[in-house]
């Protein structure tokens, strides 16, 4: 009999608990609420990575692949898009002070990052991989190819592409140079000799400097990385997100939008 009353009374209790933890969360609005009853989403951007995002620092206008599909996610919630100004070196502090909802513009998936908010769902595979002028491509094939003194190596300051070289360039020159938008063509004069970043980049300026700058081997690059959107730690936003991706990737969407920037 008392086994039967203490089984009684742990099933009671289990309702109530349930029953707080439900009345809680519906008293606390998730991120995704906030958004839609702000009717805003807030894009952090550092506007410096083509063709994944552009700033035009005479109109202040943004372009580019996750741009239009900052856009189309926009569309989805049924808000208007706010595009922040952001930089790699401060991306970090601005994602924790919380000076926008998701981080969109070719953001690599890292595991600092992680700890600091959620990734969605990869809309990108690739690593790094080195772009040259095109008469130099097979003097740097691999990493001790190109790790010899005289080397000039020229990076984009606070983000993977620095920290990717430096974790593996021990013998060459590393230059950090501070405009990203314009680093390819210190290459291309002969100011630096290559710059090893993602192999989507290295395609895309590659057609941008055509037969003056190639890509190096972008279908096998040194290492491993994905690109995704890093949310704010909200798992509903996650969710919809997430749930954007998927419909997007399979009704046409993601691939309409891809082809414009990258095909």
């Amino acid at each position: 009999m008392m086994v039967r009353i203490s089984v009684r009374v742990l099933a009671a209790l289990a309702v109530m608990l349930l029953a707080s933890l439900s009345a809680q969360a519906q008293q606390a609005p998730s991120r995704l609420d906030e958004i839609v009853k702000r009717g805003s989403l807030r894009v952090g951007m550092t506007g410096d990575y083509k063709p994944f995002t552009y700033l035009d620092k005479t109109t202040q206008r943004f372009s580019g692949f996750d741009v239009d599909m900052a856009e189309a996610l926009g569309k989805a919630l049924g808000v208007k898009v706010e595009f922040v100004p952001t930089a790699w070196p401060k991306l970090m502090k601005d994602f924790e002070s919380d000076q926008f909802d998701i981080a969109m513009g070719g953001v690599s998936v890292t595991l600092d990052r992680q700890k600091k908010g959620l990734f969605s769902t990869p809309i990108m595979r690739e690593g790094k991989t080195p772009i040259a002028r095109c008469a130099d491509v097979g003097k740097y094939q691999t990493l001790p190819d190109i790790d010899k003194k005289g080397t000039r190596i020229i990076v984009n300051p606070g983000g993977t592409n620095e920290r990717f070289a430096r974790a593996n360039i021990k013998e060459a020159e590393i230059t950090v140079f501070p405009d990203n938008t314009v680093i390819f063509d210190e290459i291309a004069k002969g100011n630096a000799d290559l710059m090893m970043t993602d192999a989507s980049e290295t395609r895309y300026q590659q057609k941008q400097h055509a037969g003056v700058l190639c890509a190096v081997h972008p279908e096998k690059p040194f290492d491993f990385s994905e690109k995704a959107y890093w949310i704010q730690r909200d798992m509903a936003l996650k969710a919809f997100v997430d749930q954007w991706l998927h419909i997007a990737m399979e009704d046409g969407t993601y691939k309409k939008i891809y082809a414009a920037w990258f095909d």
